[in-house]
């Protein structure tokens, strides 16, 4: 059995703000919808440190005193890689809200986030940044696409 796998390293943060959270209207047709910043992780950069700027470059804000939540994964139907993102929170962050070409990124009430088209899967994944009892959002293929909540 091997030890090793291919790996793809990602990240997501919810930055909120009281009852407020800043969301990402994606542009990208492969995944679109609201969802919250995030990107890939580049090779040797820290996890925290890759969440940072990601957000810094999808909506101009400094973030800091970031906590991990949970995790996402997946793994390719062919079994050629794996996909990891790492979920954080925080609410501490200053700088001026800009959108990027990922997405038009603006502040919503958490009450009203139903009411906007959510990007695939999303639905799911805000449980483990909501529930401190959750920790994993876990994708996987028997005859269909399957997820689960650990």
């Amino acid at each position: 059995m091997r030890k090793t796998e291919n790996v793809i390293l990602t990240n997501m943060c919810m930055v909120y703000s009281g009852s407020k959270i800043l969301v990402q209207d994606r542009l990208d047709p492969k995944w679109p919808g609201i969802t919250f910043p995030g990107g890939h992780i580049e090779p040797g950069e820290s996890f925290i440190k890759s969440t940072i700027r990601e957000v810094k470059e999808e909506t101009g804000l400094d973030i800091s005193d970031l906590r991990i939540c949970g995790v996402k994964q997946f793994t390719s139907i062919d079994n050629s890689y794996r996909y990891i993102v790492f979920f954080y929170k925080t609410d501490i962050f200053t700088g001026k809200l800009k959108s990027s070409d990922e997405g038009n990124v603006f502040w919503i009430e958490r009450s009203e986030l139903n009411s906007y088209t959510l990007a695939e899967g999303f639905d799911k994944m805000l449980e483990i940044f909501e529930n401190d009892g959750l920790s994993e959002n876990y994708h996987y293929f028997d005859t269909e696409w399957k997820c689960e909540n650990l």
